[in-house]
């Protein structure tokens, strides 16, 4: 709250800073929104947020990282100014401000939240192991997760949205529906990837030529540019990972817009991955360090997907390339 406060006394003609709702706990979900407030072009808009997962610190350090560098590049930096003037970031950098405070994955009921969108809802994957509709038992008891063997269920709450951190962020998009809303990019860790809407959709439903087209030409975008890997599905020991529940798969089927999930750091930060070493570390969020380093390797990303705003807005081939300062990206960690 001090660093959003300091934005909006610093910047008051280019920061709102705002609730979109509370947590379980009665905890304000900030959003920051960017842009040139004496711009009053018709904009198209775009949300990022981070920390679902409240261990994965770095979701939301990204968010805030991303925000300080638009803000502080502002006319001086000719990229930044005509992203903040033609176009509106909202950035959400702590969906999960009750599990992050625990550092832990879910919230205060014991939900994950990224199952608990309205997209193949509650249903058991026998590839990783799935979820399970129990929400905060009797009201008080939390089982946010349950190991049977080599698999994981988590809790995915009772029912879609019946959290009031998932329902805040879908409110907030259905309100972004009505401003030219673009695109939306979910920060996660710690898969070193950029995730596209996956098989999730068969059913529901298949997207379109124009859509894979467009999807793909992010994909290889990014294993051209950044040292993140492309993936339309997570792979975890050959076998793709069917989820359920998560909120960029959701966004895409209600709004048709691109959506992504980005995974900052590498498999490294979870170990023995596949074991059940990885299990504590996926529980547990695994270490965090060189952050300096990480949220520098997010900047072509972010960058990229603002740069081309209105393309992706209009499902056109998002082929317009950041110019990118001296070192960004950095080196790979050895």
């Amino acid at each position: 709250m001090e660093m959003l406060n300091g934005f909006n006394e610093k910047y008051p003609d280019l920061v709102n800073v705002f609730s979109i709702g509370i947590s379980v706990l009665r905890k304000d979900i900030w959003c920051i929104r960017l842009t040139n407030e004496k711009n009053n072009t018709i904009k198209s808009s775009c949300l990022i947020d981070g920390c679902f997962h409240g261990n994965e610190w770095e979701g939301g350090e990204a968010c805030l990282y991303l925000a300080e560098y638009l803000l502080m590049n502002f006319d001086t930096n000719k990229t930044i100014t005509h992203i903040l003037n033609s176009s509106v970031a909202y950035i959400i950098p702590l969906v999960n401000p009750d599990g992050r405070q625990e550092n832990v994955r879910w919230n205060e009921n014991g939900v994950d939240l990224n199952r608990n969108f309205d997209i193949s809802f509650g249903r058991l994957l026998p590839t990783r192991g799935g979820v399970l509709r129990l929400g905060k038992l009797f009201g008080f008891i939390k089982i946010p997760y349950i190991i049977l063997g080599k698999y994981v269920f988590e809790n995915c709450g009772r029912h879609p949205f019946s959290e009031p951190e998932t329902q805040a962020i879908r409110d907030f998009m259905r309100d972004l529906e009505n401003n030219d809303f673009s695109f939306y990019l979910d920060c996660h860790t710690a898969e070193h990837c950029l995730f596209i809407p996956g098989p999730v959709f068969k059913p529901p439903f298949e997207m379109t030529e124009q859509e894979t087209n467009l999807f793909n030409y992010v994909l290889n975008w990014v294993e051209k540019n950044t040292e993140y890997a492309p993936s339309s599905a997570e792979v975890r020991n050959g076998k793709i990972i069917y989820d359920s529940g998560m909120t960029n798969d959701w966004c895409f089927k209600e709004f048709r817009i691109p959506t992504f999930c980005f995974e900052i750091l590498n498999e490294n930060y979870f170990p023995d991955k596949g074991g059940i070493n990885f299990l504590i570390g996926y529980l547990g969020g695994g270490k965090h360090d060189h952050l300096v380093h990480w949220m520098e390797t997010t900047v072509p990303v972010f960058m990229y997907l603002l740069m081309n705003i209105d393309n992706l807005r209009q499902w056109r081939t998002p082929d317009i390339q950041p110019p990118l300062p001296e070192g960004v990206p950095p080196e790979p960690l050895k």
